[in-house]
């Protein structure tokens, strides 16, 4: 990463996986050498309640140990939290936002309060059941967030997503071809936009 970190705070509600792909970040993210941090924010959580995960990922030891207040890139898995969660606020207006939609990016932008950074959007349900038969936004979001903040180049985080699979899914090849194929889909599907 050559003296870079970022910092990346995901919105989602609970049971869509935005915490685990938090984790999948951190992790294979330190599988190639950085210094990581992914947690959650705790409250009451429950099925469809509002969840916040983060990370910190830098080729530098982290020693900063609080919340993120001001990310780089902010992820949206999904898109009902724009009516009720601020997820532009603290964003770096030289950073990102990824939204899990099937809308444009000019359809949502008046939805952000305002926000002039840039503005990516994936449509995470397409793609999972196309690649998955079923909807889980995670990995999309996940593929969307490593290729829109380029902290590790595809090839590296699709060899080591494709492990962590394996090692996870050892018993379901259905589920790590499934996956592979929507981190695939996704780099694909935001290539236009990057």
């Amino acid at each position: 990463m050559g003296n870079k970190s970022i910092e990346i705070r995901w919105h989602g509600r609970g049971g869509q996986g935005a915490k685990t792909a938090a984790l999948l970040l951190a992790d294979v993210c330190f599988k190639t050498g950085a210094y990581v941090q992914g947690f959650p924010e705790y409250g009451p959580e429950r099925m469809g309640a509002p969840i916040t995960a983060f990370n910190r990922i830098s080729d530098q030891v982290i020693r900063v140990h609080s919340n993120i207040y001001n990310p780089d890139l902010v992820v949206v898995v999904d898109e009902t939290l724009l009516d009720s969660v601020n997820v532009t606020a603290g964003l770096k207006s030289d950073g990102a936002i990824i939204i899990n939609t099937d809308k444009s990016e000019k359809d949502v932008r008046p939805l952000l309060n305002g926000y002039s950074g840039s503005v990516y959007t994936v449509d995470a349900r397409k793609i999972s059941v196309e690649a998955l038969g079923k909807y889980f936004p995670n990995s999309p979001m996940l593929a969307a967030a490593v290729a829109v903040s380029q902290v590790m180049d595809r090839d590296s985080f699709i060899k080591e997503m494709r492990a962590s699979y394996e090692h996870k899914f050892a018993k379901k090849p259905e589920v790590i071809d499934g996956n592979m194929k929507a981190l695939t889909m996704t780099f694909e599907a935001l290539e236009s936009q990057l």
